[in-house]
């Protein structure tokens, strides 16, 4: 290693250590009151996390604790892999999505003012285009979080879900806003507050659930719901994903984390 990277890890320790670099947990807590998206018939459904205890401090293990965890890949804050979509069936399981992929510069798309109005806010291609204009073109290798303020609703079900009598209403991104991030940019993913990926309203559209459909499909990744975007700045921090090394997984319950530079 050279002094130069030596330097550069070393102030990030000492940054971490002074307060000048902030940790923030984005991911949300995982439990049994989770809420977990809900398809319709005649579509199998995910479950959420329940548990079996196996012994607690007892006859059963006297000096320890420990439980059977029940759960499905897309529970709680997790990672959408390619071969969870059709399109991606080809592509990379949790277990050999490359590291690289799972850290990177995050950019975010502050539409929260506009969700506070549509709770079905649709993020388009001039939007992405506009934050580009004022921030600067997105680098190879980021992860595009879309800051709604949903996060807000994630121990409410029925708020979080936000199912009407048309169907669920979420915000997420548009057909040519789906493209533009699977094709016009080389990020490492797309990352959201609500429950899945998409909008709440986008198997109406034509590809149904596009982003599945083209960012899974172009190899790419997929993160949701995720907790305190308001605390990260519009660039500057770094994201860290954490799934399971899952073999054969479509998707993986994540614990992911920023690096914020504070002051």
């Amino acid at each position: 290693m050279s002094s130069t990277q030596t330097t550069e890890v070393g102030a990030l320790i000492d940054g971490i250590a002074s307060g000048r670099v902030e940790v923030v947990e984005l991911t949300q807590p995982l439990s049994e009151a989770t809420p977990v998206i809900k398809l319709p018939p005649p579509f199998a459904n995910t479950p959420g996390l329940s548990r079996e205890e196996i012994s607690r401090y007892d006859d059963r293990g006297p000096a320890w604790a420990w439980y059977t965890l029940t759960i499905g890949e897309h529970v709680g804050t997790h990672l959408d892999a390619p071969i969870h979509w059709v399109t991606g069936k080809d592509g990379a399981d949790v277990a050999s999505i490359p590291i690289t992929s799972l850290v990177g510069p995050a950019c975010v798309v502050d539409k929260t003012a506009e969700t506070e109005q549509d709770p079905g806010y649709l993020l388009t291609a001039a939007d992405l285009e506009a934050w580009e204009a004022e921030n600067g073109r997105m680098p190879d290798g980021a992860w595009v979080l879309f800051r709604t303020g949903w996060g807000v609703r994630a121990q409410d079900e029925a708020a979080f879900l936000n199912v009407g009598d048309s169907g669920p209403v979420t915000p997420g991104p548009d057909v040519e806003a789906s493209r533009w991030l699977a094709q016009e940019r080389r990020i490492s993913g797309f990352g959201v507050e609500t429950v899945g990926i998409d909008a709440g309203a986008a198997g109406g559209f034509d590809p149904p659930f596009p982003l599945h459909n083209l960012l899974l499909g172009a190899g790419r990744l997929g993160l949701t719901q995720l907790a305190n975007l308001d605390r990260l700045p519009i660039t500057g921090a770094l994201i860290v994903v954490a799934p399971l090394r899952l073999v054969g997984g479509t998707g993986s319950p994540t614990r992911t984390l920023a690096f914020v530079p504070r002051g």
